[in-house]
């Protein structure tokens, strides 16, 4: 947020009294990286999984005075982290006032703003810039036009005497407009060939041509792109002459450890629900989430980056685990205000609403293209990461003596829509599921004397049973049958 003040100097001769020093914005970018570094601040606050990996190559870019290219699979933080890259720059940053490209009143670059200064001298009018205001970005899409991002003669302009050769008969694109600042292209290989050629002068002579008039702009500009591997991207490509012309490719990746993934959706994930959002005095459920319930969402998107029925050149998304969390508390939310429950936890039986969240967010092989083939392989993907979570902690052969009661016809259903209370009730009629009940929260870490903790240990059981192969499970509108 801007401080409440900008610095008060109105005029170059003021300005020229403070320690005001024009740097380039790349020079700008790096002496406050360094200061940041010095000062053992955070260089991306909130950025989590990066610390030893992508965050290092951005910190060397930065210190090379690069332009940078972000190249990863969709949901990796790509273009949050070309957002938080203002945050380098110097909160507030000094502009000749009255002209179309933000030029600095101490060195100016345009031939507009060279003009100004020489007419008015110490008295040139400036406005200060907020750092904030000094980046632009521009999604990348076949209708993209060089007047778009780098300009274009304006008729009118010149219909009123200007001469062509004049920068005051352009009408300027976002590149000029982003001057003394950083301007994002996403989804760079969207951009067709020939606007990416018009790229190249910008990032190597660090100038602009437009229609072939003898007009070059110089600018101070900050460039950083986004892309998908090309592999994925067919609807397009990066041409080799500009991706030599970027100093720095930074690869991004999916979180290494599902310790890592947990925190990175619980950063992100709507989950606390009880705020000013809601008119104050409505008694909402609060929800919890057991880790062992977090854990096996991010299993089950771990395990489908591997897998062999999905297309992993389109990569499944960060987000995917951020939308079967918020789905997954939406589960016990609902379950809290049918039930009354003042406090939830989530359980296996909300898992069957993740599948919502998940559709559209993983593309599948053309051979495993089919109705429900979707839901059928997340089905499986979370049961298999709910008995890899078992097998952490136990050995489903301590638990086979719970399967002997359904041997003799016993069948036991539970529902997402059951208060917790109703679920322990329940397990008493299968001997000594309640036992291991407690005593899979306790290996779990999770409160066994909670009636919620309790009922979720207990469905978790159940689930494990099944997912090894010694009981049934049906699927059924009143939630989730357990049988032999």
């Amino acid at each position: 947020m801007p401080s409440p003040q900008h610095p008060t100097p109105a005029t170059l001769g003021q300005l020229r009294e403070t320690d005001y020093r024009y740097r380039s914005v790349k020079q700008e970018l790096r002496e406050n990286l360094i200061a940041r570094l010095k000062d053992g601040q955070e260089v991306l606050p909130g950025v989590r999984g990066y610390e030893h990996t992508v965050l290092p190559q951005i910190i060397h870019a930065v210190f090379s005075r690069h332009d940078m290219l972000f190249l990863g699979l969709r949901g990796q933080a790509k273009t949050r982290m070309i957002r938080m890259l203002p945050s380098l720059l110097d909160e507030w940053c000094p502009i000749i006032s009255g002209i179309e490209i933000p030029d600095d009143p101490i060195q100016p670059m345009t031939t507009i703003g060279k003009r100004a200064v020489a007419e008015a001298g110490d008295d040139t009018p400036i406005r200060w810039l907020h750092r904030g205001e000094r980046f632009h970005e521009k999604l990348a899409t076949p209708d993209v036009t060089i007047a778009d991002l780098i300009g274009e003669v304006d008729i009118v302009k010149h219909a009123e005497g200007r001469y062509l050769s004049d920068e005051s008969t352009m009408h300027f694109g976002l590149i000029p407009r982003t001057n003394r600042g950083i301007f994002a292209v996403n989804e760079l290989p969207d951009l067709s060939p020939r606007i990416q050629v018009g790229l190249f002068n910008v990032l190597e002579e660090r100038d602009i041509q437009i229609r072939g008039y003898p007009i070059r702009l110089s600018l101070d500009v900050c460039l950083v792109f986004s892309a998908n591997p090309e592999d994925y991207t067919n609807r397009g490509r990066i041409v080799t002459p500009l991706k030599d012309r970027i100093g720095t490719v930074v690869r991004t990746h999916y979180p290494k450890t599902i310790d890592e993934a947990i925190q990175i959706t619980a950063d992100n994930a709507w989950t606390h629900r009880n705020g000013e959002q809601h008119t104050p005095g409505d008694k909402l459920p609060h929800v919890v989430i057991p880790r062992f319930m977090h854990q096996v969402i991010e299993e089950a998107v771990s395990a489908a980056r591997s897998s062999t029925h999905i297309n992993q050149a389109s990569g499944v998304s960060v987000r995917t685990s951020i939308a079967c969390v918020e789905n997954l508390v939406s589960s016990a939310e609902r379950r809290g205000l049918l039930t009354g429950e003042s406090t939830v936890a989530t359980r296996v039986s909300d898992l069957a609403h993740v599948l919502a969240s998940t559709r559209g967010k993983i593309e599948l092989l053309m051979a495993d293209d089919g109705e429900d083939t979707e839901d059928k392989l997340v089905e499986s993907l979370l049961g298999e990461a709910v008995k890899t979570i078992f097998d952490q902690v136990a050995d489903i052969d301590e638990f086979e003596s719970l399967s002997d009661p359904f041997d003799e016809g016993l069948r036991l259903t539970l529902g997402d829509d059951v208060a917790a209370e109703s679920v322990i009730a329940s397990m008493k009629h299968v001997d000594g599921l309640l036992e291991a009940a407690a005593d899979m929260a306790e290996r779990l870490e999770v409160d066994a004397q909670d009636p919620q903790m309790l009922a979720a240990a207990g469905e978790f059981v159940l689930e494990a049973l099944y997912v090894h192969n010694r009981l049934t499970k049906t699927v059924r509108a009143a939630g989730n049958r357990y049988s032999r």
